[in-house]
């Protein structure tokens, strides 16, 4: 069903260009073939290197038809949304010139021209938009800094460091170079504490188990957490979390450790993936479980992939919940539809006095595009708030 509804609506988007763009070409009928042939070419690349990895079919060549597809989504993507607004904008204006009987001398060769010469100009704003994208989404993530402040928090823990990456969806199109992009940019700033947030990779662990190993050189002083995203359950949850905890990372499974400073201590809690039990049962997500053990008054820090989580990690008592997930929408448009599904999107928020950070993404995911919506690594300095 799910490949169904994929191919309808790949389809769909790059149908609609095609008829909208090669009749404003003036290409001949051959030459109109031959172009409509390439598009549905086009229309299966970000398809069929799926099926070819869920059949256990891994390598360089299917990864490089992948990146051709998601390139060329991109694109095709961008072009579906200005063409149909403009066909939109267009089809009203002539509806409303109807309704109020506005009467117009009609040159319908000025018209066609008019219309062709919108259409390569928005096929041209397309790849542009797409280069620009593309360039935003490979160079790699910022470093943004953000200063939270918590109540609770010990004096001995002010001013401690958490780098927190999230989504960066190793896999075909994200390989070890940018992963050593990311390593180089948390080591310049030496944190104390390193969270991943989940949807680390796309892919088996026997294919990416390369690409990843630079991580293994990605410590801090009070450890590196990592917790499920939902793509962890799509390339096989178990392998990835021997793999996670090869690399050195601390897998917390609904469970918690205490980080000790001087005399203090707070509470570095993580909980499955919001949707796990659809796939893994056991893995249902729980944030009660994860933080029982841990004494009231102590600052508690919750790890989980989704911002949705928010309402059960608000409920238990926690102080801050680091997400990911949303990407941030990744590109405008699709902020919308993100911020529609999500409770939160991008940034900072205090939930009925549970703050909540969401990182847009460290890598990418699909379409390699950026528009927007920069990939980052969140620098997080703790702060103790004053009480009024």
């Amino acid at each position: 069903m799910f490949f169904i509804v994929a191919l309808g609506v790949l389809w769909l988007i790059h149908g609609y260009v095609a008829w909208r763009t090669i009749s404003a070409m003036g290409l001949s009928l051959f030459y109109s073939f031959l172009v409509y042939i390439a598009v549905f070419i086009l229309s299966l690349l970000p398809v069929v290197p799926i099926v070819f990895r869920m059949s256990g079919n891994e390598s360089k060549i299917i990864d490089k038809i992948s990146f051709l597809g998601y390139t060329s989504l991109g694109f095709f993507t961008l072009s579906f949304i200005f063409l149909f607004t403009k066909d939109f904008i267009i089809q009203f204006i002539s509806i409303i010139s109807n309704l109020v009987n506005i009467e117009q001398p009609v040159d319908n060769s000025k018209r066609d021209f008019i219309k062709k010469s919108i259409t390569l100009g928005i096929i041209g704003i397309s790849s542009t938009a797409t280069g620009f994208g593309f360039y935003n989404s490979r160079k790699g993530p910022a470093v943004i800094k953000h200063d939270i402040y918590l109540e609770s928090l010990p004096e001995s823990f002010n001013n401690f460091t958490i780098a927190q990456i999230s989504d960066l969806h190793v896999g075909p199109t994200i390989k070890r170079p940018y992963v050593e992009n990311v390593l180089d940019k948390i080591s310049i700033h030496n944190p104390d504490l390193i969270a991943v947030t989940g949807d680390l990779v796309d892919g088996s662990v026997q294919h990416l188990s390369p690409e990843l190993d630079p991580l293994r050189d990605m410590i801090a002083p009070f450890g590196t957490y990592f917790v499920t995203g939902n793509h962890e359950y799509y390339s096989g949850v178990d392998l990835w979390l021997d793999e996670t905890d090869r690399l050195g990372m601390k897998n917390l499974i609904n469970s918690n450790e205490l980080i000790s400073r001087a005399s203090d201590q707070i509470a570095i809690a993580g909980i499955t993936d919001f949707n796990a039990h659809q796939i893994k049962p056991i893995h249902r997500s729980d944030p009660g479980l994860a933080l029982r053990s841990v004494p009231d008054n102590i600052t508690k820090i919750v790890l989980a992939h989704q911002p949705n989580s928010i309402h059960s990690v608000h409920e238990i008592g926690a102080d801050l919940q680091l997400s990911g997930h949303t990407h941030g929408g990744q590109f405008w448009p699709f902020t919308y539809p993100t911020k529609f599904v999500n409770s939160y999107i991008a940034g900072l928020y205090d939930h009925y006095g549970t703050q909540v950070y969401v990182n847009r993404g460290t890598g990418y995911w699909g379409p390699p595009l950026r528009i927007g919506v920069p990939a980052e690594i969140t620098l997080i300095s703790l702060k103790k708030k004053d009480v009024i």
